[in-house]
């Protein structure tokens, strides 16, 4: 009865699964937008909508298909050169052709039994990973949903590192002591939101954290990364770690990571670098050597849906001592008994947050396998390119400001008004006006409280041509504003 609605062994569900494949394929193709975006309001998204979502029968399939049409045509397209708003990639096509078998194949990556050759790839990129970052045998990681689970996993075990040093204090066990009213976590100015988002989660409080000043180029400054730890020790609070950044969200920014390393070293408190975007860095030749001192991280966090070109999510967590994760380990006598590890059966769930797990490490390492270092290198280093370039042009109009040098892929500026029409209006209004005419999706920031503007360039099949368009498409919008609100 509901053989028809599963792939099966049968020739007639097979015939019938490479159908349905080839039919997605073909509505996707037919639908995807050639602007960047439809510019519809959540109001007018909302009645495309059907209004039963569980009807009490199945409707045609050329129905469904309608839907699915609807849904891509109001989708952001990201593989368009004027979706330049957030770290947010187009994928890899052998991406998307792994995604077809992680999906049909359903492992889940929690337990051997379940998933057993994805359980050994997943491993050996692990390892290969930890390699690549200068990590020794010792090291471990896993696969998480993105950098926002990979630094709270790295504050987490941080958290237990301290607590279990400093007062012998079992975290998994026992919860938080009295005491860790006094704990502290470091990070610069520019450092992602989930450093305090993680705070509250792990009963810390977001007051735990302290924000460490800046150099020009929104890099943590070691001198002032000292201080504040001299000055909590004299306060009698506790330095639980300090995050360093590799690619801050706005400017692509890398801290000092040989600096901050040594200062927090001497401290002796948990290093983690933040290189969801930056680490990609660690894959071009050219650009390697700004990753510096990674390897002395006690952990670090790298996404894989950004400069590796992933479909969301693919992201990687990495410890450089593997026992750091003993603070997390729970055993289930259904899922992964004790007795598993004594006979050397891996499973993944002793060294994630999750349980069911995708196997996203495929779609990584037949991505790897398509492209080759050279290629992959040579993408990253093409938005960074771009990046250059229009923030060349950007600092040859008068009317433009350039908020910053760029550091990796994105570029921060604003546009000027010279007629007293207030700028952090005008700049909201320019990005506003590009989203809602389905124009362009460009990013947001405020820098030194003013409002900004942002290109983050991820997609490596735009052109110089393409950036100065985008560019000229901002100037246009500022130059209507301006006429409209000096017009009597």
């Amino acid at each position: 009865m509901f053989d028809s609605e599963f792939l099966t062994s049968s020739a007639d569900s097979k015939n019938a699964y490479q159908r349905l494949i080839t039919q997605i394929g073909e509505i996707v193709c037919e639908s995807l937008p050639s602007q960047p975006c439809s510019g519809k309001t959540p109001k007018a998204l909302a009645e495309l909508l059907p209004r039963e979502f569980l009807p009490s029968q199945a409707v045609p399939s050329g129905q469904i298909a309608e839907t699915l049409r609807t849904v891509i045509a109001n989708s952001i397209a990201i593989s368009n050169p004027r979706a330049a708003a957030h770290l947010h990639c187009p994928p890899l096509l052998a991406s998307l052709a792994a995604e077809v078998v992680i999906s049909t194949l359903n492992q889940s990556m929690d337990s051997f039994d379940q998933a057993p050759i994805a359980t050994i790839v997943e491993q050996k990129m692990i390892r290969w990973l930890c390699s690549e970052f200068g990590y020794s045998w010792a090291a471990d990681g896993t696969f998480t949903a993105g950098g926002s689970q990979s630094n709270y996993m790295g504050l987490l075990l941080a958290r237990d590192a301290l607590l279990h040093e400093q007062w012998n204090w079992p975290a998994q066990k026992a919860g938080l002591p009295p005491e860790a009213s006094r704990v502290r976590i470091l990070c610069s100015e520019a450092a992602h939101f989930t450093v305090e988002k993680s705070a509250a989660q792990l009963g810390l409080g977001t007051n735990s954290v302290l924000r460490v000043a800046v150099d020009d180029y929104f890099r943590m400054r070691p001198a002032s990364l000292r201080d504040a730890l001299e000055k909590l020790r004299d306060q009698g609070l506790l330095p639980m770690a300090v995050v360093a950044t590799a690619g801050t969200t706005d400017f692509g920014s890398i801290d000092p990571l040989v600096e901050i390393t040594s200062v927090a070293r001497k401290a002796n408190v948990w290093v983690h670098v933040d290189a969801a975007y930056g680490g990609a860095l660690l894959f071009s030749g050219k650009h390697r050597g700004r990753l510096e001192g990674i390897e002395a991280a006690d952990s670090i966090t790298i996404d894989f849906h950004k400069l590796f070109w992933q479909p969301i999510p693919c992201s990687a967590f990495l410890v450089r001592d593997a026992r750091s994760f003993d603070s997390i380990r729970l055993h289930s006598d259904y899922l992964n008994p004790e007795v598993h590890e004594e006979e050397g059966i891996p499973n993944l769930v002793t060294t994630s947050l999750l349980t069911s797990r995708r196997f996203d490490a495929l779609k990584l390492w037949i991505s790897m396998q398509a492209l080759g270092r050279e290629k992959l290198a040579a993408m990253i280093e093409k938005t960074m390119h771009l990046a250059d370039h229009a923030a060349r042009v950007i600092r040859s109009k008068q009317d433009l400001e350039l908020m910053c040098e760029p550091q990796l892929s994105s570029v921060v500026f604003r546009y000027v008004f010279d007629n007293g029409f207030e700028s952090d209006r005008g700049n909201t209004e320019i990005r506003r006006r590009l989203f809602d005419g389905g124009l362009a999706v460009i990013g947001h920031t405020r820098v030194r409280e003013r409002q900004c503007l942002k290109f983050t360039c991820l997609n490596p099949t735009a052109t110089e041509e393409d950036m100065e368009h985008l560019i000229g498409l901002i100037r246009s919008q500022g130059e209507r504003i301006s006429r409209s609100k000096s017009a009597p």
